[in-house]
């Protein structure tokens, strides 16, 4: 029997929780612990965790593997409380999931060794735009990547004990230095959040003085802009415990915007043509359909006529085959005229079906690339 016990059972923990299950089946057992008692029952009650445990210490006692699934800027001090616990287990692991790695495998290295448990660095790079528990699912991760930053000291059998428990959640395992992770997913998510936040402030600083800014911000501007509604306080946390990279980064991007700015500035056409020409070349060969550090967004936009009960008769469709839409967004309304649907789902899978059932149907479907 394997006994692993989560803390924090939210939309990651749950997810990892329910893959286990999954694969482990009677196997396996998951304790887990959650400052929200409503979240902690709602998991017991929805199968997500076998047992509930209603305090730190019977979450700790007799885990083999313990995930910390806690917001950036708890999981420091969550993990000194857990590697001075008297009641874990000698040999045990340690996980987490947090989005940066160098602040808290700095913090293991330093407390590790009057802990009966090994600490391992882990950052399961997919998401949803959904939270909680409740939104959990085992195919959350597939396809995912899943890194690991060990450090140089851990035992490489508990470093395989744990890639093998993750294999469970159908991701890509990768092992990389703390330091290497921070700075790859600083420049791929944590930098492109503070650009996208500081695009939307900017044009809200013109719509003070012209409303129209605002007024015509659709379409392709909220598009580019979306990962701006994500949570303030979490971002906040994840910018503060990455901020020797994102600094450097800031400076270099600083240093590319005077570049194209120059060109602009002197009319180099050429120089302003290879500038956007090269840009399409690398985002044109980045991979597609595969799970990155921001969630991907499982879109699929349809054209609809000015009908009354139009929309209904499209989430009929989809409901009569078992496909879950997870948000509806009417982007375009007028009078009498074709308007446009939204439709965002859960996997690639589900949006290639509902494509297949919306065509069909005679629907004109597509989706952006």
């Amino acid at each position: 029997m394997i006994h692993v016990s989560m803390i924090g059972i939210g939309l990651i923990g749950g997810s990892i929780a329910l893959s286990l299950k999954k694969q482990y089946g009677q196997q396996i057992q998951i304790k887990g612990f959650d400052n929200q008692t409503s979240q902690l029952h709602l998991a017991e009650s929805l199968g997500v965790i076998d047992q509930a445990a209603l305090r730190m210490e019977d979450v700790i006692k007799g885990a083999d593997v313990i995930f910390l699934c806690t917001p950036v800027q708890v999981l420091c001090e969550l993990l000194e409380k857990v590697m001075a616990s008297p009641y874990l287990k000698i040999g045990a692991i340690i996980t987490d999931v947090g989005s940066t790695k160098e602040q808290i495998v700095r913090l293991s290295n330093e407390i590790g060794g009057s802990s009966n448990g090994v600490f391992i660095g882990g950052h399961p790079m997919a998401g949803s735009h959904k939270s909680g528990v409740e939104a959990a699912h085992d195919r959350l991760f597939e396809n995912a990547y899943y890194v690991l930053t060990p450090d140089h000291q851990i035992d490489a059998q508990k470093v395989a004990m744990l890639e093998e428990l993750l294999l469970s959640t159908q991701a890509k395992i990768v092992k990389m230095a703390p330091a290497e992770h921070d700075q790859i997913v600083g420049a791929i998510s944590h930098f492109p959040h503070l650009i996208a936040s500081s695009l939307v402030e900017q044009v809200h600083h013109y719509h003070e003085e012209n409303e129209w800014y605002l007024r015509l911000a659709a379409g392709g501007f909220r598009d580019i802009t979306r990962i701006a509604s994500s949570n303030p306080r979490m971002w906040r946390d994840i910018i503060l415990s990455n901020k020797s990279h994102l600094l450097k980064q800031m400076e270099d991007w600083q240093a590319k915007m005077e570049q194209v700015k120059d060109m602009i500035a002197t009319g180099d056409a050429s120089q302003i043509e290879h500038f956007f020409a090269h840009a399409k070349q690398v985002r044109d060969g980045l991979p597609e359909r595969t799970k990155g550090a921001i969630p991907s967004f499982y879109d699929l936009y349809v054209d609809v006529p000015d009908h009354p009960g139009v929309i209904g008769q499209v989430t009929t469709l989809l409901g009569e085959k078992k496909i879950s839409i997870t948000n509806l967004e009417i982007l375009e309304t007028r009078e009498d005229i074709m308007g446009v649907l939204r439709l965002s789902f859960r996997h690639e899978e589900d949006l290639e079906e509902a494509k297949n059932i919306m065509s069909q149907a005679n629907y004109a479907v597509y989706r952006r690339e």
